[in-house]
């Protein structure tokens, strides 16, 4: 039931993205458009191409990414189920997207995140040298920077991108938003599982830092440029520096909702 359930949404993606292009026929995009949508026969062929078009460079070929990008999707279905959730998520929480073909094709959140899915299969199959290679482009290309040890659920919304770290054994769960700036990171040189776990529904804020092997429980908020170096309780907000836990009035699930704005007690 959840493989069709995935599918299901693979294919209403790829129709939404196909429609979009027949609608809005951009001239001077044409190239681009019928190279990684036009052209391509499925949602996994076109990311396999938009995401080679994106991270190539001078030493390694756009032809070979490709191929490389393909296989991946072949070999683990769920990284084209999982951007095709980050792709509906991102537009449903973010309202300057006017359709799904704005955040597919220039979202560097979501374009470094896609990349970084493939990296995480490569990691975890021992070929550390092409999985670190992509974290590099990521990182260059993107300006994030996620380990591509990281584990990253499904429906997640990387906002702006620019500044995110994400850490080695950082685990993040589903339908969880997270902002510009935000560092998900050890507290020095430890080693083994030294990185957050972040439940599924959380929001990160702008500049959130959460440092070491603590959980931000489900649907819990870390505000704005605050300092995590404890465990958040789910539902909770905390913010400062460094965090404290308080109570808040929440209009939904923060990830959501993308409210970062409360009232609290303390």
């Amino acid at each position: 039931m959840q493989h069709t359930q995935e599918r299901l949404g693979v294919s209403v993606v790829w129709e939404m993205l196909e429609d979009s292009i027949s609608h809005d026929p951009e001239p001077s995009l044409v190239d681009l458009l019928r190279v990684v949508v036009g052209e391509c026969h499925s949602f996994e062929e076109s990311l396999a191409e938009l995401m080679a078009h994106k991270v190539a460079d001078e030493h390694v070929s756009r032809e070979r990414l490709a191929e490389l990008f393909t296989g991946a999707l072949a070999a683990d279905p769920t990284i084209a189920a999982s951007a095709a959730a980050d792709l509906l998520a991102s537009v449903a929480r973010n309202p300057a997207y006017p359709s799904v073909l704005v955040p597919y094709l220039f979202a560097k959140g979501f374009l470094g995140l896609q990349v970084h899915r493939v990296a995480h299969l490569l990691w975890c199959e021992g070929r550390r040298l092409a999985a670190m290679y992509l974290q590099s482009r990521v990182s260059e290309v993107f300006s994030m920077d996620i380990h591509p040890g990281a584990l990253i659920g499904s429906g997640v919304f990387i906002d702006h991108a620019t500044g995110v770290v994400i850490g080695e054994t950082t685990v993040v769960g589903d339908d969880v938003s997270i902002l510009q700036d935000v560092t998900l990171g050890g507290t020095g040189k430890q080693s083994g599982d030294r990185h957050p776990k972040i439940g599924s529904g959380v929001l990160l804020a702008a500049g959130a830092k959460v440092l070491g092997n603590v959980v931000v429980g489900e649907g819990a908020r870390v505000g704005a440029g605050s300092v995590v170096l404890g465990p958040v309780p789910a539902g909770s907000t905390a913010v400062g520096i460094p965090a404290r836990v308080v109570r808040s009035r929440s209009a939904g699930p923060p990830a959501e909702s993308m409210d970062q704005t409360f009232d609290y007690v303390i």
